[in-house]
């Protein structure tokens, strides 16, 4: 005998029936009435021209019978149920883009401007990855990586974002500032610097400051602490243009003399060269490249 689908209805009913041993409580799950259940357990025995319950003074017990169809629905029910949670799951997840990128840019540059994807695309989810380590683009990893570097990664393709340059900043309110008034006069100061690949003695040579003893009193991993701590007037910070704009906007930190040094790296947005972009994670990218100007 084929099952209909106008049977389900009435399986669904016995099921919870079924499960609790209570036609009321088994209405309470479905969102129907006691009789509702009751009418959908009489016609599926009149169906099957079995009794499923044993009905009582106290409640109801399952039949021999309606023991056997129980641990059929019940398994029939919840692989279902599985497969109907994966599918909801799958369709997150093809909406989800996953991100890895430094935090200092995250913190800096990425965040100010999210609104603007997130308003335009409601339906996308985002996740973001801001370990130090780099990502491995592998099966469950991210989609899309923005890193600070040279451009050519084995394996992966690559779309510049952005340039970068340094110069030095300080704290307005850190003892003595106001009176530096040529680029010599930074190497007197306590400086800060972080793991990046170019510095304060790259910065002094761009300077044309030579000869001078250079002391990195102060060093973070992370060029989001090493600004925090010039804004907290702990000494001066080699600043990167892209992560220093809201803290000179703000005036947590300024400018001191000095040139503003390009950068040998870039910010590039990155991925798999042997994978297609999902169409969300498409729509990232693109976003990504036509803010990269502003």
């Amino acid at each position: 005998m084929a099952l209909r689908a106008d049977w389900l209805p009435a399986l669904a009913a016995f099921e919870a029936a079924a499960r609790h041993q209570n036609f009321a409580h088994a209405a309470e799950e479905l969102h129907l009435t006691a009789s509702a259940v009751s009418h959908h357990v009489r016609k599926l025995e009149s169906r099957l021209g079995v009794s499923l319950f044993q009905r009582h003074a106290r409640g109801v017990a399952l039949t021999p019978q309606g023991r056997q169809l129980a641990d059929s629905a019940g398994t029939a029910l919840a692989d279902m149920d599985g497969v109907l949670r994966s599918l909801r799951v799958s369709r997150q997840e093809t909406d989800r883009v996953r991100i890895t990128t430094l935090h200092s840019l995250a913190y800096t540059w990425l965040l100010p401007r999210l609104s603007e994807f997130t308003n335009a695309n409601p339906k996308i989810l985002l996740s973001l990855d801001t370990e130090i380590a780099l990502a491995r683009f592998d099966e469950g990893g991210p989609d899309l990586g923005i890193r600070h570097g040279g451009g050519h990664w084995p394996g992966l393709t690559s779309h510049h974002l952005m340039d970068d340059a340094l110069f030095p900043v300080a704290s307005p309110t850190m003892p003595g500032i106001e009176r530096i008034t040529e680029p010599a006069q930074i190497a007197d100061l306590p400086l800060i610097a972080d793991h990046a690949r170019q510095g304060w003695h790259d910065w002094f040579r761009a300077a044309d400051v030579h000869g001078r003893k250079l002391e990195e009193r102060y060093t973070f991993s992370d060029t989001t602490d090493a600004m925090m701590a010039a804004a907290h007037g702990i000494g001066v910070a080699l600043a990167r243009e892209q992560i220093a704009v809201p803290y000179l906007r703000s005036g947590q930190l300024v400018r001191l003399p000095g040139p503003s040094m390009p950068a040998r790296w870039g910010y590039y947005a990155i991925y798999p060269a042997h994978r297609r972009l999902r169409p969300a994670a498409q729509s990232f990218l693109d976003w990504l490249l036509a803010v990269k100007k502003d």
